[in-house]
């Protein structure tokens, strides 16, 4: 299909999205609160006819304290509807804004054709991952590049028996989880690989868990089947107590044995995945205006923006006007995943372009337009939308910092993707002492603008595959910034979590360090009940923490007042010697009683 015809003969995505967009009017009606979404309490307040006052000191009577610009959730608004006794319903309303999230498309049976499968490979960090991935690589692509552009593209073809398979190189599963956060379903499949002489481990585990979340079937590789003490037996068991059960056992998941260091297998997997593919039955129309989803950018001095875009339906050319995310541009080039440039490219193919007017994020949606004026007024409003959700999440946070410390985060990193996966990461290291704050993370060298922000923000800069200029490192050293410096995502994160730990207030774990028993009991007017021990394990010290047991079943706790061995006051006593005390405030005790001592004792970080 020639440039010149491309429109004529495709479907238009500008008509679909006009028809879905919808508004819903934020109203109290008929005793029934409807809304949208969050909002502030000043807003909120006007429109159920409420003093704004008074919703403020609701919400302080629970020990939350919010202001009129305090941004209500969702599960807020709908907490104080009940005071009020409304009903409440929240409805999709599908416009400028959030058009990208909600808009469906279905074309007619007649005009959908097969498009190749996309697959992820995951697996746990020494299992292989990394060889079988290289061999697939090495063996079906071409290593070709074009100025830099191809090279991170985040996803690459193979061919066999005639027939295409993509896949996705993400950064790790937190990749994968974050452009599912962000509303992605781009892969079809995942590969889970498994070493047959380990077993299943935590990142197995994970990559299972984010499998069955985004409802994506798996195909499990037995790697390192040459090993001497492989045994596959042992991985089918213990994946099978996680749901994974293999088609031996009677099960639905293809189980695919081989070595990924001497090539076996390999071919076994492909054909697990074409087999998977056809059952699925992947179709999509290539004759529309494209639609697809954003694998990964990055910002080249000279070329601007660079995008790796998985085409998932349409088809997608050489100067077509794109918006994905709040981001628009005309395609100045389209490339191949190996370089070459081409006119177009079809459902289920990786490109490679430039043209768009910013980063976009990694699982962005994209969509095709004719009407370049209609597609800028979407992604502009969506620009501004965004914009403030991001004012609204950041006043939301502070509301609920409190008296935690702040650890303020710059990511800079060799690609996109790569960033926001760290950023995913790191989100789920806060605790009720510490926030993460990662407040910028992009890609590209750290430039003298992260260095400023760093300085006015008291923050450190975490540089992921990246080289640092020496000037910038010296102009770092003179802001007395840090600049951390990694090529393993783990590293950072264990970096991280050490500065959680030492800022962290401290933890005490309770510690037993000596037990008595109860021989006689001795009455002082002046004190109470007098209790003769027998120390019968560690040493027992005068005010400190006990428990009192009376046939295994503790019956009281308090603090040991006094401590007398034969006529003097001591300060600790022994095991094997014999003792007095007094329980503070405590009488009802009895011959045989054990008491148990306790001593706070610093968790170490």
């Amino acid at each position: 299909m020639s440039l010149k015809n491309k429109n004529k003969k495709r479907l238009s995505n500008d008509e679909e999205i006009k028809n879905q967009l919808t508004d819903v009017k934020v109203e109290l009606k008929d005793g029934v609160f409807i809304f949208t979404g969050p909002m502030s309490v000043n807003e909120f307040a006007k429109m159920i006819k409420k003093p704004a006052n008074e919703i403020l000191t609701n919400f302080f009577k629970k020990g939350i304290l919010h202001n009129l610009n305090s941004i209500l959730s969702e599960e807020e608004i709908a907490e104080i509807c009940f005071d009020y006794g409304f009903d409440f319903r929240k409805e999709i309303e599908m416009n400028e804004s959030n058009f990208m999230d909600h808009f469906e498309i279905e074309d007619e049976k007649e005009n959908l054709e097969p498009r190749p499968p996309i697959i992820t490979i995951m697996g746990h960090v020494d299992h292989g991952k990394t060889t079988l991935i290289d061999k697939i690589r090495n063996a079906n692509v071409a290593a070709t590049e074009a100025g830099g552009i191809t090279q991170h593209t985040g996803a690459y073809q193979i061919v066999h028996n005639n027939k295409v398979i993509t896949f996705l190189d993400t950064p790790g599963h937190e990749a994968f989880t974050a452009m599912r956060l962000n509303g992605a379903k781009v892969t079809d499949i995942v590969i889970l690989v498994v070493a047959a002489d380990d077993g299943v481990m935590p990142q197995t585990i994970e990559a299972i868990d984010h499998a069955k979340a985004a409802n994506v079937p798996i195909i499990v590789f037995v790697n390192k089947m040459d090993k001497p003490n492989a045994d596959p037996e042992r991985i089918k068991a213990d994946l099978s107590k996680h749901d994974i059960l293999c088609e031996e056992w009677g099960g639905q998941v293809p189980f695919i044995y081989g070595s990924a260091l001497k090539n076996q297998g390999i071919n076994e997997l492909f054909e697990a995945i074409l087999l998977q593919s056809d059952l699925m039955e992947l179709k999509a129309n290539k004759n529309r205006s494209p639609i697809g989803t954003v694998i990964e950018a990055k910002i080249s001095t000279g070329t601007g923006t660079i995008a790796t875009l998985m085409v998932t339906n349409g088809t997608i050319y050489k100067r077509d006007f794109i918006v994905a995310g709040s981001n628009y541009g005309r395609i100045k080039t389209l490339l191949s995943i190996d370089g070459k440039e081409i006119e177009s490219a079809g459902p289920g193919t990786p490109v490679v372009v430039t043209g768009l007017n910013y980063l976009p994020k990694s699982g962005d949606k994209f969509l095709g337009f004719e009407n370049e004026k209609f597609a800028k007024k979407l992604a502009s409003k969506k620009a501004f939308v965004d914009k403030q959700n991001e004012l609204n999440t950041k006043n939301i946070n502070l509301n609920s910092v409190g008296d935690k410390k702040m650890v303020n985060i710059i990511i800079k990193s060799d690609v996109q993707g790569t960033a926001e996966a760290i950023k995913f990461s790191l989100s789920k290291l806060s605790n009720k002492d510490v926030a993460i704050n990662v407040i910028r993370f992009s890609s590209g060298s750290i430039t003298n603008s992260d260095i400023l922000l760093a300085k006015a923000s008291n923050a450190i800069i975490f540089a992921f595959n990246l080289k640092v200029d020496g000037s910038i490192r010296n102009l770092a050293n003179q802001e007395k910034v840090v600049i951390k410096t990694s090529s393993i995502i783990y590293e950072i994160i264990e970096e991280i979590e050490k500065i959680v730990k030492s800022l962290g207030d401290p933890e005490y774990k309770e510690e037993k360090v000596g037990e008595a028993i109860i021989q006689k009991i001795f009455y002082y007017s002046k004190v109470g009940n007098i209790a003769g021990c027998l120390a019968t394990d560690g040493v027992i010290k005068i005010n400190t923490k006990m428990k009192l047991l009376r046939n295994n079943k503790i019956i009281h706790e308090g603090i040991l007042e006094t401590l007398q061995h034969e006529k003097e006051q001591i300060k600790k006593i022994e095991k094997g010697k014999e003792f007095g005390t007094h329980i503070k405030g405590f009488n009802d005790i009895k011959e045989g009683d054990i008491i148990q001592t306790f001593e706070d004792v610093l968790i170490s970080n």
